[in-house]
């Protein structure tokens, strides 16, 4: 890798923490939690499109491969900025599904995090390779990175 791709990175990461911690100082937790149930809200319809190829008759590796990045992408884009103070409850008329215990027990939380950016990001990858079973493996085990979560840390409604 090029000197100029490397410093461009370590911009470009400096840039994003910086972002992050700017989100979390002018996030009102209203706008916080509409934008995480945004972000899981899109996460749902291209896992949904995922079930549709591999559980169907016509497989799409084009579709997958649009959808996994999209998942990936989500996953990987810091969205623990929208856990801010104040957004572990309903706020300015919005209401959230996550449960208080996310926000004390962080540990857990960013364990579970963890393991859905890896397995979002691995699901792009197996996309790309057009193996419809390995796809399917691969969606079944991100599925149950947010089985895991839900299960621990979201309000059912």
């Amino acid at each position: 890798m090029s000197k100029k791709i490397v410093l461009a990175l370590a911009a470009l990461a400096v840039s994003a923490s910086a972002l992050t911690a700017h989100a979390q100082q002018t996030l009102k937790p209203e706008q916080a939690i509409k934008y995480r149930q945004s972000a899981y809200s899109y996460i749902k319809w291209n896992m949904d499109r995922i079930k549709a190829n591999v559980e169907g008759a016509n497989y799409n590796k084009s579709e997958v491969i649009q959808a996994a990045n999209a998942i990936s992408a989500i996953a990987n884009s810091g969205m623990g900025a929208l856990y801010t103070p104040g957004s572990d409850k309903d706020a300015g008329g919005v209401k959230t599904y996550v449960k208080p215990e996310f926000f004390t027990k962080q540990q857990e939380a960013a364990r579970l995090a963890q393991n859905f950016i890896k397995e979002a990001t691995e699901l792009a990858k197996v996309a790309a390779s057009g193996n419809a079973a390995a796809v399917k493996s691969q969606y079944g085990k991100l599925g149950g990175t947010c089985k895991a979560c839900h299960d621990d840390f979201k309000v059912r409604n």
